[in-house]
C-alpha cells in the first residue's frame, strides 16, 4: 500500500483539510466516528489503507492527518465539529501563540518552537506505514502560520524524507482581494522556499474559485465551505487512481516525473469538471467530449490565470465514472490537436491520462486536470509587482527584522521569483525549429512579465539540458 501523510497547517489548511476529509470519508464509505457504512467494501476498502489507518481489524479507520496551528481557537473549532471525534487527539499540535500575519514568526520563532513537536508526530505516523509515498500539505501563502510554519515543515520533511514525494495544496494571493497588508513578503519568502523543497505544488486561488462559484455554479452569496468544497473535490480527483481501480493509474511520482519537467517548474494549475449549475445539469450530457472541453475552458481553471496566454509543458486527466478508456484517450487526442498552438512543440505527446471506474459522490463522471502551463508566472508576477515596491521603501520591515530575519534573505527570495518568472518565460518563448537545435525566436502574445524583471539574468540553477518526459 502507497500511505500518504496529510498535513494541515494554519487557520485556511485546516479548513481545506476538514472539507477534504469529508470528501474523503464520503467515497470510502467511513463515517465521522471512524466506522465503516459504506455498501461496496470490495472497492471502498480495498485500498483505503493509503489514507487510512485500520485499527481493531477493520472496526476503525484513523485518518493519517496531522492538524497544526500556533493558536488554539482553529484546533478548538474543529475539535467539536463533526469531525473531531475522527482524528488522533495526539495528532493535534498547537500552541498558545500567533503567528500575527508574520513569515518570520511562523518560520523562525513560534514555528520553530513547535517544529520538533511536529516532527515527532510525523515520524510516529510514518513509522506506521508499510510504504510511504510521500506527504500531503494543505495550506495558504499570505498568512503566517500557514506559510512561515507551512514553508519549515516542507523544508524539514526534505531533509529529513530526501527520497519522499512532498505535495501541497497551496490557496495562493487573490489578485484583487488582499487579506492583509503584508501577503506580498509572506507570500514571496513562502514561494522561495516551496521552490527548493516541494515536489509538487497544487495551485489555488479564492477568487478564481469564487468567481466560479458566482458566475458558473450560480451561487448568489458563496461561502467558504463552498470554496472548500471545489478545492476538496479537486484534491481529491488528484489521488483517486491511488485509492481506487482503474485504467493507467496513477501517483505522485508517476505525476511528478510525467509533469515536471525541470525541477524548479512544479507550480501546476488545476481544473475540475463538471462545473454547472443545479439549474442547467438536467440540460447536459457529462459525455468524454463535454468534460475535456470544460477542462480545456480557462472558466474551470482554479487559479486566476489564463491557460491561453501561456503554454502548455505538461498536462494530466484523471477521468472518474463509467467512461471507455478509447473514448477519452481519443478525445483527448482530438483537444490536443485542436489546442496544438498552446502546446510548446519539443515535449510530444505531453497528455498523461487515467481512469477510475468509480464515480465520486457528488458526479456521476467528472475529471480532473492538472497542467504545467507557463501561465502560472502571471501569478507570481502580480506577487513580485507588489513585493518591489514595499521592499525598496522597507515598508513593515521592522516586524521581520524583530524576529531575526536578515534583510538579505527579502533580496533573496525576490531574486528566487524573477528567476523563476524568467525561466517560465523562457520555456514558454523557446519553440523547436528542427532537430538539431533550438531558435530564439519569441511570440510576443503570450505573458506580459514586469520591465524589471528584464533587468536580471537567468538563474545560475536554471537547468541547460532538456528532461525526457515520458510515460
Amino acid at each position: 500500500m502507497r500511505e500518504i501523510i496529510h498535513l494541515s497547517v494554519g487557520q485556511c489548511g485546516n479548513q481545506v483539510g476538514n472539507a477534504f476529509w469529508q470528501t474523503i470519508c464520503a467515497e470510502h464509505g467511513i463515517s465521522y466516528d471512524g466506522s465503516y457504512t459504506g455498501n461496496t467494501p470490495e472497492s471502498q476498502l480495498t485500498r483505503a489503507n493509503v489514507y487510512f489507518n485500520e485499527l481493531n481489524h477493520h472496526k476503525r479507520y484513523v485518518p493519517r492527518s496531522i492538524i497544526v496551528d500556533l493558536e488554539p481557537g482553529p484546533i478548538d473549532s474543529l475539535r467539536s465539529g463533526p469531525l473531531g471525534s475522527l482524528f488522533k487527539p495526539d495528532n493535534y499540535v498547537f500552541s498558545q501563540a500567533s503567528a500575527g500575519n508574520n513569515w518570520a514568526k511562523g518560520f523562525y520563532t513560534e514555528g520553530a518552537d513547535l517544529a520538533e513537536e511536529i516532527m515527532d508526530t510525523i515520524r510516529r505516523e510514518a513509522e506506521q506505514c508499510d510504504l510511504l509515498t510521500g506527504f500531503q500539505l494543505s495550506h495558504s501563502l499570505g498568512g503566517g502560520t500557514g506559510s512561515g510554519l507551512g514553508a519549515l515543515i516542507v523544508a524539514k520533511l526534505r531533509e529529513e524524507y530526501p527520497d519522499r514525494m512532498m505535495a501541497t495544496f497551496s490557496i495562493l494571493p487573490s489578485p484583487k482581494v488582499s487579506n492583509t497588508v503584508v501577503e506580498p513578503y509572506n507570500a514571496t519568502l513562502a514561494t522561495n522556499q516551496l521552490i527548493e523543497h516541494a515536489s509538487e505544488v497544487f495551485c489555488f486561488d479564492n477568487e478564481a474559485i469564487f468567481d466560479i462559484c458566482q458566475k458558473t455554479l450560480r451561487l448568489p452569496q458563496p461561502s467558504h465551505t463552498d470554496l472548500n468544497t471545489i478545492i476538496a473535490q479537486a484534491a481529491s480527483g488528484i489521488t483517486t487512481s491511488l485509492r481506487f481501480p482503474g485504467h493507467h493509474n496513477t501517483d505522485l511520482r508517476k505525476l511528478a516525473v510525467n509533469l515536471v519537467p525541470f525541477p524548479r517548474l512544479h507550480f501546476l494549475t488545476v481544473g475540475f469538471a463538471p462545473l454547472v449549475s443545479v439549474s442547467a445539469a438536467s440540460f447536459r450530457t457529462m459525455s468524454a467530449p463535454e468534460l475535456i472541453q470544460q477542462l480545456f475552458a480557462p472558466s474551470s481553471v482554479l487559479i486566476a490565470a489564463d491557460p491561453q496566454r501561456g503554454k502548455y509543458l505538461t498536462a494530466a486527466a484523471s477521468f472518474r465514472g463509467k467512461l471507455s478508456i478509447r473514448d477519452v484517450e481519443e478525445h483527448m487526442k482530438i483537444a490536443r490537436n485542436k489546442n496544438k498552438a498552446q502546446f510548446v512543440q519539443w515535449i510530444p505527446d505531453s497528455i498523461q491520462t487515467s481512469l477510475c471506474t468509480v464515480p465520486s459522490q457528488t458526479h456521476q463522471v467528472s475529471a480532473t486536470f492538472i497542467a504545467n502551463n507557463t501561465c502560472i508566472a502571471e501569478v507570481f508576477s502580480r506577487i513580485q509587482a507588489q513585493f518591489t515596491p514595499m521592499f525598496r521603501r522597507k515598508a513593515f520591515l521592522h516586524n521581520y527584522t524583530h524576529e531575526g530575519m536578515d534583510e538579505a534573505e527579502f533580496s533573496e527570495a525576490e531574486q528566487n521569483l524573477i528567476d523563476l518568472l524568467n525561466q517560465y518565460k523562457q520555456y514558454q518563448d523557446v519553440d523547436l525549429e528542427d532537430d538539431e537545435g533550438y531558435s530564439d525566436k519569441h511570440h510576443h502574445d503570450g505573458l506580459e512579465f514586469n520591465e524589471e524583471s528584464t533587468m536580471y539574468s537567468f538563474n545560475e540553477r536554471a537547468p541547460t539540458t532538456t528532461v525526457n518526459v515520458g510515460y
